[in-house]
């Protein structure tokens, strides 16, 4: 999708601003204290980038893009609507998952791909228990918390999740701005989501591996969805450093699995 030639929804899409972080931040706290349309509508074209980003990964499979876009906006709406400012977490790491889980409903109610009635509604409850959960704790829960929600087995919810998505890398970047990248490893919440996808002893293995100031970074980036600026500052050495390490950290992991 190119952004400098598309347009979509009427969009052109080489018009569209990216935020900053601070910029995002304020304009909630300015939404929240005098329910400003300006701010919210200044908030939601800030991040319309991020919504094209995101429908990448849905696009091809015969629906309209500019039907996707708009249901994306949608999961972005949602996202400003409930994100929770007393919490440290990005809200480009927040936003991901809601905007997914938006597109992911449309698509499963438009899928042509026949699935059984059983696993259908037991992937809805997990899907609404994971809407809910993520307004709740301002992070994807884990498919531990969402069985819990719903009083299913784990091994159930993991099928009837499965049923209705695609397989995709942990390390594809779903999102790119001037400051930092988002990967799709950026919103699993713990170790459980990742031993759900791959071998349990080799990504144990593979992070026991790893130094001590690897596991941190990774740490700190991964799960507590921090800028590689915040590390280098929280650690007391370089961006550079952190980009380096971080990267280096990960090539090891990809490379035992």
């Amino acid at each position: 999708m190119a952004y400098n030639k598309v347009v979509i929804a009427g969009i052109n899409t080489s018009e569209l601003t990216v935020l900053k972080e601070e910029e995002k931040i304020a304009l909630l706290k300015e939404i929240r204290a005098t329910g400003s349309k300006e701010a919210r509508d200044k908030l939601i074209n800030g991040n319309l980038r991020l919504v094209l980003s995101v429908i990448q990964h849905f696009t091809g499979r015969g629906e309209d893009v500019d039907d996707l876009f708009q249901i994306g906006v949608i999961g972005l709406i949602k996202a400003i609507n409930n994100f929770d400012l007393s919490k440290e977490v990005r809200f480009s790491t927040y936003c991901v998952p809601m905007i997914s889980g938006e597109l992911r409903r449309y698509l499963r109610d438009c899928s042509h791909v026949k699935v059984s009635r059983s696993l259908r509604d037991t992937a809805y409850k997990a899907l609404q228990a994971k809407e809910k959960l993520t307004i709740k704790l301002q992070r994807d829960p884990s498919i531990d918390e969402i069985s819990a929600e719903i009083g299913e087995k784990r091994s159930n919810v993991v099928i009837a999740l499965e049923s209705i998505s695609d397989p995709v890398s942990l390390y594809e970047p779903v999102y790119s701005d001037t400051e930092d990248n988002l990967y799709i490893m950026d919103q699993i919440s713990d170790i459980n989501d990742v031993e759900s996808r791959m071998d349990e002893l080799t990504i144990r293995d593979a992070i026991r591996g790893l130094g001590e100031r690897e596991r941190n970074i990774l740490y700190l980036r991964f799960f507590r969805g921090k800028t590689q600026v915040e590390v280098a500052s929280e650690i007391g050495i370089s961006q550079a450093q952190v980009s380096r390490l971080e990267k280096g950290a990960i090539k090891k992991i990809k490379t035992c699995l």
